[in-house]
């Protein structure tokens, strides 16, 4: 019987933030007048972080854009990895932690593509996903005691294999490498196998 569970699965933040992208999909499938490929309107276009704007004031662009997805395939593919990486992320950090790793995450890889890419347009969830995936490699490998250069040599190894055309590749880099050091740091603040100890089971033996 589990006799203690964190409160980032009590609340199942993952299933939240799911249905929030899809939700948001909807919204701009509906504006646009396409399920499969979204096509912008004069309302829809202001939530994409296009980098011209966000040096202009557009700040909000950075958060926004997080959860817009440009197509079908799109949202489907970040979605599965959320459930992935999210419900692993559940066993492992708190609500607070958890919501920091996905938001920080994705702002970090925004912000990278903001510097790097001036005259970019982006959108997805995917820097904040690469952030959770990072987090939950090397904050597992951390806890009980591996070297952690296999957590990162694989993680760009994932970072690689997503790359392609119109994949923007410098939000993947920033969400990725400030997970990394956001489970890092939250691996060295806690005793080994810390993450572990938040379940409690009995076994029929």
């Amino acid at each position: 019987m589990i006799t203690n569970i964190s409160s980032s699965q009590r609340y199942k933040i993952t299933f939240v933030l799911i249905a929030s992208n899809v939700a948001v999909y909807i919204y701009t499938s509906l504006a646009g007048g396409d399920f499969l490929l979204t096509n912008y309107t004069n309302d829809t276009i202001q939530l994409v972080q296009y980098n011209a704007a966000v040096f202009q004031g557009a700040y909000y662009q950075l958060f926004t854009a997080m959860f817009i997805h440009s197509s079908i395939v799109h949202i489907a593919g970040n979605m599965l990895f959320l459930l992935v990486f999210g419900l692993r992320g559940e066993e492992m950090f708190s609500l607070p932690e958890y919501l920091g790793i996905y938001i920080l995450g994705g702002l970090a890889g925004n912000v990278l593509s903001l510097a790097l890419g001036p005259d970019l347009f982006s959108v997805g969830a995917s820097g904040a996903i690469f952030a959770m995936f990072g987090a939950c490699a090397i904050y597992a490998r951390r806890s009980i005691g591996q070297s952690i250069i296999g957590a990162v040599v694989f993680g760009f190894f994932l970072l690689i294999i997503s790359s392609g055309e119109n994949v923007n590749y410098l939000a993947h880099i920033g969400g990725l490498v400030s997970g990394l050091a956001m489970g890092y740091v939250l691996a060295r603040i806690r005793k080994p196998r810390a993450y572990q100890a938040t379940y409690s089971y009995t076994t029929p033996f």
